[in-house]
């Protein structure tokens, strides 16, 4: 019987960590997954014995899973004051890492919707470390969330959760109302302030730890929109809180932005209008990218937060005049979800 390719992966890796198991100090026999996400990279934690801490974190991101990324975001991370892993080894061609371990508890486990008044430190120290980040950004250096990118993740919607998922096809009439709703969302996206960006920093990626928080899964950092981290935080995937408590947090990210020379909109009325597209830029991207997650690589878990979205996504486009027709497409789709007999 030969060995899966995930054997051989995992295999390979615990070999690459034996040629440098007594630096560190690691006891090879524990090693044994530690998470995993929704894209082909496996974390795996194992016993070490050195100043790095108790534990370390070998990475398996086969190529063309983004290893020289992840070391070049960490680095600037750490350079800007905030807490991210450390990369203590790589093998960039075989999509290896050694990374420093920041735990094992995240901010989505403890984060309680219904307790606010605990959540509210939490929030703020994230809000805090995305300011630092945010204020070392310069032209040049990450990729740009340009029109091109901002318009490709848009049509992850129609292609995988309205055609693939719903069976639905997508008419002139639909297509038209897509293109209009996209348009404005990319002309408010790129009138922005153009920042660093980590794209994915929201509270299953934060760590509790000292300092707070650790961040994670940042290696598809770009420069864009200075509301679109701040979106991510709050209207996250897996967590949905009240819309005072989502003020809240909005009103002291931009008091402190102010503060620390960011370019936020001095009205805060209009910063609140571009979180609001912004995230609906972002829920369109994760219909049908949880939908293609489900049909092309057989992840079913994130179906079930996909009612999430659809509710994020109503509630913005019922609110603004010009997004209402997508709002109008949505409830048609919903009732296309029920008919065909999908359960979230």
């Amino acid at each position: 019987m030969t060995d899966s390719p995930v054997d051989t992966r995992r295999d390979a890796l615990a070999a690459w960590l034996g040629t440098f198991a007594s630096r560190y100090g690691l006891d090879l026999s524990t090693l044994a997954p530690a998470s995993s996400d929704a894209s082909f990279r496996r974390y795996f934690r194992l016993a070490s014995a050195s100043e790095h801490g108790a534990s370390l974190i070998a990475v398996d991101a086969p190529p063309p899973e983004k290893c020289r990324e992840f070391a070049q975001v960490a680095q600037m991370l750490s350079d800007a004051g905030v807490h991210a892993p450390r990369v203590l080894e790589c093998d960039l061609d075989s999509g290896f890492m050694l990374v420093t371990d920041l735990g094992t508890l995240s901010y989505i486990d403890v984060l309680d919707p219904n307790d606010t008044g605990s959540a509210k430190p939490l929030m703020r120290a994230a809000l805090d470390a995305l300011i630092r980040w945010q204020s070392v950004s310069r032209d040049g250096v990450l990729p740009p969330f340009d029109e091109a990118f901002l318009r490709r993740e848009m049509e992850l919607m129609p292609e995988w959760y309205v055609a693939r998922h719903l069976g639905r096809e997508v008419d002139e009439k639909m297509r038209g109302v897509l293109d209009r709703t996209y348009a404005l969302l990319i002309a408010s996206a790129r009138a922005q302030p153009q920042v660093f960006m980590l794209r994915d920093y929201m509270p299953r990626n934060l760590m509790i730890c000292e300092p707070n928080p650790g961040v994670l899964d940042f290696q598809d950092a770009v420069q864009g929109p200075i509301s679109y981290d701040v979106a991510s935080l709050l209207r996250d995937a897996f967590i949905s809180w009240d819309e005072e408590f989502e003020l809240d947090c909005f009103a002291y990210y931009w008091e402190r932005a102010k503060k620390a020379g960011l370019p936020v909109d001095p009205d805060f009325g209009e910063f609140y209008r571009q979180i609001e597209w912004m995230g609906l830029q972002r829920h369109i991207k994760i219909l049908g990218l949880f939908a293609r997650l489900y049909h092309r690589d057989g992840k079913p878990r994130y179906l079930a937060d996909l009612p999430r979205f659809i509710a994020y996504a109503h509630k913005v486009s019922e609110r603004y005049r010009p997004l209402v027709p997508f709002a109008r497409l949505l409830d048609d789709l919903e009732s296309r979800s029920q008919q065909v007999g999908y359960t979230f």
